[in-house]
């Protein structure tokens, strides 16, 4: 039976997110060796480990006596918080805060099998060890003291949450310039290809037996540029001076690209790096090489 008014029920549900918040952080930052803020939040907690537990505890209440029935309740319930969650950050943001692909019976990288028997064995183990000792400390705190630790918190929550949303956006919004970018870059490659190919300065290039990382292309385009302003220089006649003239205009992009994206804190903000570096597992289909560019990038400035 549901014997908790609202205020209960926001503390619980805090006190389950910043339980999730020490778990997680502290998984991730044993695994990397270093201390990870770990989450979508800046502050320690984690909203989908309060979600979860909350829904735990709701759904297994009509089998408070019946073991095996509250296992799959929590695995159903429990499964079924994390797809909709994972579906929803991954539509909005373009970015993967977790991601199954890589692990068996995966559905969409959202959820997997081996996280869906977890979350059953963890709903038992919440509602029968540790949801009590959180129920006597919440019933014990008066009410009026309560109220006031619950307002602030939900107003703190709300302002690191419209906060992060935006530092999300934001980065999602650099992603795709910088995608963009990529595609320009792209395109400039190929019409060197064929200026060079034109001109026979060169032999024809192979074709590309994959997609080049961004890190990779511009390397690669700066070595043709290199290359091309050496020959022009060796043997003019050879360039028209409307083929010389483009060739100078693709230089002149290339270096403003490079002069714009030299640094990382030119390109994200406090709030964006923080994200990235509280997330090593983030992962994007649509922005990959670049989404893992950014992430070394980061993981760059911080190592010196």
């Amino acid at each position: 039976m549901i014997h908790y008014n609202i205020v209960q029920w926001l503390f619980i549900f805090y006190t389950y997110c910043f339980l999730g918040w020490c778990f997680e952080s502290a998984y991730v930052s044993l695994r990397d060796g270093h201390l990870i803020n770990r989450g979508f939040l800046r502050g320690p907690f984690l909203p989908l480990y309060g979600s979860g537990a909350t829904m735990m505890y709701v759904v297994s209440l009509p089998f408070q006596d019946h073991v095996i029935l509250t296992y799959f309740a929590g695995c159903i319930g429990a499964t079924a918080l994390e797809y909709i969650t994972g579906v929803t950050m991954d539509a909005l943001f373009n970015v993967r805060y977790w991601d199954y692909t890589r692990k068996k019976f995966n559905f969409q990288g959202h959820i997997c099998l081996s996280s869906t028997i977890a979350w059953g064995f963890l709903t038992i183990f919440m509602t029968r060890v540790i949801h009590k000792p959180i129920e006597r400390f919440t019933f014990s705190i008066p009410p009026r003291f309560l109220w006031y630790i619950t307002l602030l918190l939900t107003f703190y929550l709300a302002a690191d949450l419209a906060l992060s949303v935006k530092a999300a956006m934001d980065l999602r919004m650099v992603l795709i310039k910088m995608q963009r970018v990529k595609e320009e870059m792209e395109r400039m490659q190929k019409r060197l290809d064929v200026i060079v190919a034109f001109n026979h300065e060169e032999k024809e290039q192979k074709k590309q037996e994959r997609e080049l990382r961004m890190d990779e292309l511009t390397d690669s385009l700066g070595q043709r540029l290199s290359s091309i302003k050496e020959m022009i220089q060796n043997a003019p006649s050879a360039y028209i001076e409307s083929v010389r003239d483009e060739i100078a205009e693709l230089r002149a992009r290339y270096n403003l690209y490079m002069e714009r994206h030299r640094n990382v804190d030119e390109m994200l903000s406090f709030y964006e790096q923080d994200m990235l570096r509280n997330n090593p597992d983030m992962s994007s289909a649509k922005f990959k090489d670049i989404l893992d560019l950014l992430k070394s990038m980061v993981a760059d400035r911080m190592s010196k």
